[in-house]
């Protein structure tokens, strides 16, 4: 049987390739889901994404599930308390944005009915389907990503440069990065291909 072709940057690890073939370009609508990832990309600035796969459990414990409504009550000593973990990355911009964060996605929920829906708004809905066939080819920001990034801090996020929002896309399916050789690129174009902005 012919292995599975797959983007080369996911390489060999077990962990990154779960990632690649299960998790990543999928179109994700749940808040829950979107709200998790924002916080990872954001923790994943100047650091490879690998280094947060292998630390996102621990985060998850850290982070109470990734409860918006939990994170946005941390204190300053509860701050102080991650800055202890040695599971997780302890970087105190990187935690009080987390915390600054889990607000301003309260308030935008609030705002749009969801924060799916103010999210997805950035691409009409609908995942934008590119057709790349090297890494080579993928761009680290894009206009749609420069507006998103000028928007979410307008609504009081942090740590969300237009590099970190490309990523935040590629990553929740709003963009198709697949190579068009990946065994993925398909089954993210169908599912990716279909309106789901809410009216």
């Amino acid at each position: 049987m012919q292995a599975a072709v797959r983007c080369e940057w996911c390489g060999s690890d077990p962990l990154y390739v779960a990632y690649h073939d299960q998790e990543w370009g999928m179109p994700s609508h749940d808040d829950a889901h979107l709200f998790e990832m924002l916080i990872l990309e954001g923790q994943q600035a100047g650091l490879s994404w690998i280094t947060i796969l292998k630390k996102r459990e621990n985060f998850r414990e850290a982070l109470d599930g990734f409860d918006p409504e939990r994170i946005a009550r941390f204190t300053p000593a509860r701050i102080e308390k991650l800055m202890g973990n040695t599971g997780i990355i302890r970087n105190r911009l990187k935690l009080n944005a987390a915390v600054k964060n889990a607000r301003a996605f309260l308030a935008a929920q609030e705002a749009f009915g969801g924060f799916d829906r103010y999210l997805w708004s950035f691409v009409n809905g609908q995942t934008i389907q590119h057709r790349f066939q090297s890494l080579a080819e993928l761009p680290a920001t894009t206009s749609g990503s420069d507006a998103m990034s000028r928007a979410l801090k307008q609504r009081g996020f942090t740590f969300v440069g237009s590099t970190i929002c490309y990523a935040l896309m590629q990553s929740v399916g709003m963009v198709n990065d697949h190579l068009v050789d990946c065994h993925r690129y398909a089954a993210i174009y169908a599912l990716g291909n279909t309106p789901n902005l809410p009216p």
